[in-house]
């Protein structure tokens, strides 16, 4: 069979992740962590965070999806994140998740709030450092 769209080769290819890159400054402890571990002491990260959208390429824009489309859901999420102690912010809001705001905690979180408003959303990864980082997916 003849392909008929302009991206002939992206018809033949199944699914892709894209991914966009978020990041975030924030503070926060571990309580559940045992008494003199460094992680239960109030401590801060440059996280970074990974957004991946699964789905197949739209034949005529040869595309997943826009990526601005991503970010427009995303970023008020790592807005109300930044800058502050994500311990407070649990406390002050009512977040379970983020009472002991681990990276597992804190992916099992973004993705619930994102899965509604993107529903191709594949996972969502948390970089605590530069060598440290945590993937949720269902």
């Amino acid at each position: 069979m003849v392909k008929t769209c302009m991206f002939c080769y992206l018809c033949d290819l199944m699914a892709f992740i894209i991914t966009k890159k978020f990041t975030f400054e924030a503070a926060h402890f571990i309580p559940a962590f045992a008494d003199g571990h460094k992680c239960r002491r109030m401590h801060g990260h440059s996280f970074r965070v990974e957004i991946k959208v699964k789905g197949e390429a739209d034949e005529k824009m040869g595309i997943l999806m826009d990526f601005a489309d991503i970010k427009a859901v995303v970023k008020p999420y790592i807005d109300y994140l930044d800058h502050d102690c994500l311990n407070t912010l649990a406390e002050r809001d009512n977040i379970p998740l983020l009472k002991n705001p681990t990276s597992e905690n804190i992916c099992v979180w973004l993705f619930r709030q994102i899965k509604p408003e993107l529903p191709m959303l594949h996972s969502v990864v948390v970089h605590e450092t530069c060598t440290s980082a945590c993937e949720y997916m269902e």
